[in-house]
């Protein structure tokens, strides 16, 4: 059985920065993990993968912003995020793959996910 539970989330003002956190149950760290996001009406978008080498990758939106990392003896995964906007306003969930080891923000390649955190930024 796999779980993932995310935490940090919280209310920020635009420009400041949170850290959010993912701890994996009954799961090694070695395969694909991302986090994903989900505003009020709007489809379910990645934000930032991590591979099992390490290599990253995020969406146009967030980079230079957003910075994901992942330490396989804690079993977390984390997302830094600076210079929070107002439209980073969402539900964020942490992702993980059960099959493939790249770096990927489409949500077919995930196998398991949290329940999410919320992350409100008011401007």
């Amino acid at each position: 059985q796999v779980q993932l539970v995310e935490s940090g989330g919280g209310s920020v003002q635009a420009g400041e920065s949170l850290k959010l956190s993912c701890v994996g149950f009954g799961w090694t760290y070695r395969r694909s993990m991302a986090w994903f996001r989900q505003a009020p009406g709007k489809e379910r978008e990645g934000v930032a993968g991590i591979g099992s080498d390490g290599r990253t990758r995020y969406a146009d939106s967030v980079k230079g912003r957003f910075t994901i990392s992942k330490d396989n003896v804690k079993n977390t995964l984390s997302l830094q995020m600076n210079s929070l906007k107002a439209e980073d306003t969402a539900m964020y969930y942490c992702a993980a793959s059960g099959r493939y080891y790249d770096a990927y923000l489409l949500s077919s390649y995930f196998n398991w996910w949290g329940q999410g955190t919320q992350v409100t930024v008011s401007s």
